[in-house]
């Protein structure tokens, strides 16, 4: 890892947050806000969005400053600060922890104690129980970590509600079982770079074949979490027809994956078509989710 050089810009500092990241982060936090039954006023709902995006950028930060020996270890991840040396670690480990306690502090005293408590805890669960204890040591990794990315819907509807219900539970359980195909379709691809890291990854440690069957199989148990929000009758028909569809074609894109019914030099493979569109997947299953909130009111 090359040596320091001082100071830094901002712009390192922002890259510490992961913004694509959070910006799947923020996107879920506002839409549990937003599906939540109940109103909260515009400026505490601000803040709470705001808090969720601090807390992750923070979580974030303590991620990179953990790995960035790792890091420098993988094509994907090289060009972050730390590998390139564009930051000290103790800077990141510094403005990781700022964020993050900062966050927790301002939800509990704009929002209320249960909202700060879950911000608290998904932190602590994806800067250490993921990061520093699952990711180096098990191929369950993603599936467990998984939910350190589940929680910002639930934290958005706590924070409207002040309570947790069967609804946010299921949100939170759509993003858990969602991840494991999601990144593990990456993980198929890139895995090469794991494998020098050291990272036990599916792919690295079970191989190929098993994981394949792993991604087709949590794509189908998707469909039917997906589908549990409207089964319980807390979304009307928008939604209802929106996970159908939209879940309906992640199982499609992932049976060739499954299958392995692609050449390993397709520049377009089902790996990557499964992985872009699992994002997309996302944006609209929550967007549906938002769209029948407001038909529904």
């Amino acid at each position: 890892m090359a040596s320091a050089q001082l100071p830094a810009e901002w712009r390192d500092f922002f890259a510490l947050t992961k913004p694509r990241v959070m910006s799947l982060v923020v996107f879920t936090g506002l839409c549990g806000l937003l599906a939540a039954p109940g109103s909260i006023h515009p400026v505490l709902g601000f803040t709470a969005i705001l808090c969720i995006a601090m807390g992750a950028g923070g979580a974030a930060a303590l991620n990179q400053w953990w790995e960035a020996d790792i890091d420098a270890k993988m094509k994907r991840t090289a060009g972050r600060p730390l590998p390139q040396g564009r930051l000290r670690r103790q800077d990141a480990r510094d403005f990781g922890m700022l964020l993050a306690g900062a966050s927790v502090f301002i939800m509990l005293v704009a929002i209320h104690w249960l909202a700060a408590v879950v911000l608290a805890f998904s932190i602590f669960y994806y800067a250490v129980i993921y990061t520093m204890w699952l990711k180096p040591r098990t191929p369950q990794n993603i599936v467990i970590g998984g939910g350190a990315g589940a929680f910002p819907p639930l934290i958005g509807w706590i924070a409207v509600t002040g309570e947790i219900t069967a609804m946010p539970l299921l949100l939170f359980a759509i993003i858990f079982i969602w991840t494991p195909p999601h990144f593990w379709a990456l993980a198929l691809f890139v895995k090469t770079d794991y494998a020098e890291a050291g990272i036990p990854m599916m792919p690295v440690v079970a191989g190929e074949k098993s994981t394949r069957r792993q991604v087709l199989a949590y794509s189908v148990v998707l469909m039917a979490v997906s589908l549990l929000p409207w089964a319980i009758g807390g979304t009307g028909m928008i939604y209802g027809i929106a996970a159908l569809v939209l879940s309906g074609l992640f199982v499609a894109l992932s049976v060739p994956v499954g299958l392995r019914a692609s050449r390993p030099d397709d520049r377009m493979t089902p790996e990557k078509r499964l992985f872009g569109y699992s994002v997309i997947y996302l944006f609209a299953l929550f967007t549906a989710l938002v769209a029948d909130r407001m038909v529904l009111a």
